[in-house]
This record gives structure tokens, C-alpha cells and sequence, in this order.
């Protein structure tokens, strides 16, 4: 991998003024070759000197605003690269690939892949990136910021296949419960594939993440069917709990003795009472429990 190497560029106000008092010094020694007759053929060849060495010095301005750089080539040959912000200045004959060391966010498309189980998913991600290194994103990769996308996008892929869409057995992480692990992952993957670009990640996370459209509806109704059981359980465990606690103050207050089969007609109504779906009809019982 390429490695940066910082160089040092030149202020450019007083090298603008330098070249500006050049300039006026060409400007008088043409008007002084001009009155001498036998020197101007000579001040006219030095005058045309001067303004092409000036012309040319003139195109070694540059300006980097803050968070950019510029990486210094010449002939081909990598010389190094300058972060140094403001009007600055540089041999001539080095070009300047100016690289932006701020954040990028890239906001991935929607992608159709299938979760550990098989399942077609929709998923979409955004990235938070910048460049660390601007060598290696100028000269190992062809195009950095293409890079990026290509590798954000097979990583999202990869992390997808690696987790269910949602949680079938406890302490099982997935895309849908467990979005903070699942995005630290993604971040690390990531930092690994894009350090060949030199591009460093601060953060990465989901966007959007549902079924795909020709399992939606299905899916729909086994999240319905496992809320419902899920409830069922939980108005259960409480109704048993408030029989429970029932027939324990009824012993303990010595209110109403129970044998076990009027106990067991109790418990029955009781949980009728508790776990239907709609309020209880009271039925009077003029009769005996026994006849």
C-alpha cells in the first residue's frame, strides 16, 4: 500500500508579491531598452525571458480550503501531499489532485437479499466515511469513492446473510432486535474492506429493513400469531397468579371452606372469568352444585 508523505508548500502572498515586483521590474526594463537603440534588440530578448519565467511561475498558485488536500505529482512520480489550508504555492510543474479529507455520507440503495434462514429481505444502510490516507485513495484503488459504494454494498450483503431477520430462539442476535451489534459489525466490516482506499468509517447503521413484498404478508401473520400466543401466555401466568392468591386468602380468612371439587369449579370460572376475550355474564345458580 502507497504511503503519505506530507510536503511543504510555500505561502503564496509573498510569493505573489515577489512576482509582482518582477513584474514591474520587467515592465521598466522594457521601457528602458526601448529609449536605447542599441541595447533593445537585447532588452526585448530579456524581456520576453522574463515574462515567460513569470507566466510560468504564476501557475504554481494554488488554494486548499480547510479539510482538503492536495496531492503533489510530478511526471507521474508521487511527491507527496499538503494539508496545509489557504493560498499557497508549489513548483509549476507539479499537477495538484485535490482530495477532500471531510465526512461523506453515503446512502445506500435498497437491497433485496436473503437472512440467514433463507428469507428475502429488504435492507438499505447508511455509511459515514472520510479519507484517512489521500495516497492510497489516489493510487491503489481506481476510483475511490466508487470504491466505496461497490464494497459498502457487498458488505451489506454479506451482513445480511450472517443474521436472521428477527429472533427465533433466545439470546440470538438479529437485523431486527439487536440493530446496535448488528451495526457495530457492519462499521467493523467496513473499516477492514476499505482500508485498502484509505478511507476510514465513523459510523454505519441501518436505514430501512423489512420482508420482501412476496413474503410480507405472511410474515405479517406469523408476527400476528406469535403476538397473540405471546399475550395468551401473559394473561395465563396472571390469572393462575390471582387464583392462586385468591384461594390462599380464602384459607387464610377461613371465609368459605372448599372441598375440591367446588375448589376446582372456582378455579375453572375464575379463568373463564380472566382470560376471556369478553366481559363475564354472571349466572345465578338456584340450584345445588351436586343436583
Amino acid at each position: 500500500m502507497t504511503q503519505e508523505r506530507t510536503v511543504m508548500t510555500w505561502n503564496g502572498w509573498p510569493m505573489l508579491g515577489a512576482l509582482t515586483l518582477a513584474l514591474a521590474g520587467w515592465i521598466a526594463l522594457v521601457a528602458w531598452s526601448a529609449t536605447r537603440a542599441p541595447v533593445w534588440g537585447t532588452g526585448l530578448a530579456i524581456g520576453i525571458a522574463a515574462a515567460l519565467v513569470w507566466c510560468f511561475l504564476m501557475a504554481g498558485f494554488f488554494t486548499l480550503q480547510p479539510n482538503m488536500s492536495a496531492v503533489l505529482i510530478l511526471f507521474g512520480a508521487y511527491k507527496g501531499t499538503s494539508r496545509e489550508s489557504g493560498f499557497r504555492w508549489a513548483n509549476p510543474l507539479l499537477s495538484k489532485h485535490k482530495v477532500s479529507l471531510r465526512a461523506h455520507n453515503l446512502n445506500g440503495k435498497q437491497l433485496k437479499v436473503n437472512d440467514r434462514r433463507g428469507n428475502p429481505v429488504e435492507i438499505a444502510v447508511v455509511v459515514v466515511w472520510r479519507v484517512q490516507n489521500t495516497a492510497q485513495a489516489v493510487f491503489d484503488v481506481e476510483d475511490y469513492k466508487e470504491y466505496v459504494e461497490v464494497q459498502s454494498e457487498s458488505a451489506v450483503r454479506h451482513l445480511a446473510s450472517r443474521y436472521p431477520y428477527d429472533t427465533g430462539e433466545e439470546e440470538e442476535l438479529s437485523l431486527r432486535g439487536s440493530t446496535d451489534e448488528v451495526s457495530k459489525d457492519l462499521q467493523i466490516e467496513l473499516a477492514e474492506r476499505l482500508v485498502r482506499a484509505g478511507v476510514t468509517v465513523d459510523e454505519a447503521r441501518l436505514t430501512h429493513l423489512a420482508f420482501a413484498p412476496e413474503i410480507a404478508g405472511a410474515m405479517l401473520r406469523r408476527q400476528q400469531a406469535e403476538a397473540i400466543v405471546a399475550a395468551r401466555k401473559r394473561i395465563v401466568e396472571g390469572a393462575v397468579g390471582m387464583v392462586e392468591l385468591a384461594l390462599t386468602q380464602l384459607d387464610a380468612h377461613g371465609t368459605i371452606k372448599l372441598d375440591d371439587e367446588r375448589r376446582a369449579s372456582m378455579v375453572s370460572n375464575l379463568l373463564v372469568v380472566l382470560c376471556g376475550e369478553r366481559e363475564a355474564s354472571p349466572v345465578i345458580n338456584t340450584g345445588s352444585l351436586y343436583g
